[in-house]
């Protein structure tokens, strides 16, 4: 398989499997409201310019309709400035819990990987 690179210094979008985006969405939506309320747009402008690619407002929308049903985020509309209004997402306590939760299982997941890849990598290339 292919994997995809990003340059860290530009942070160039690359078109990730989106199996492993649909894994990681949901963790990736609460990071980008760790900083404070935000629109979906703005959501998906943040995941690209940080290297996640495109995300389809249909992928992220019913996500955080989920999310807010389960008292991870709260809601408020608010008037737009030269157009129609905007639905403005915000983590819940609950939400900065849960936030704080899965990165941590996810820096254990991704340790793990690494640890399991790279001791396969030795594996092959070590006579047995």
């Amino acid at each position: 398989m292919n994997v995809p690179s990003v340059d860290s210094q530009t942070q160039e979008s690359v078109d990730w499997p989106s199996d492993w985006l649909r894994a990681t969405l949901g963790l990736l939506a609460l990071r980008a409201l760790a900083a404070g309320p935000s629109y979906g747009y703005a959501i998906i402008s943040d995941l690209e310019r940080n290297g996640f690619g495109t995300i389809k407002g249909g992928t992220l929308y019913p996500l955080l309709t989920r999310y807010e049903s389960a008292g991870l985020l709260t809601t408020e509309w608010r008037a737009g400035d030269a157009g129609p209004g905007r639905k403005y997402f915000a983590l819940t306590e609950r939400g900065r819990a849960e936030l704080a939760r899965l990165s941590a299982d996810w820096l254990r997941f991704t340790e793990t990987s690494t640890r399991y890849l790279d001791h396969q990598r030795l594996t092959k290339e070590t006579p047995a």
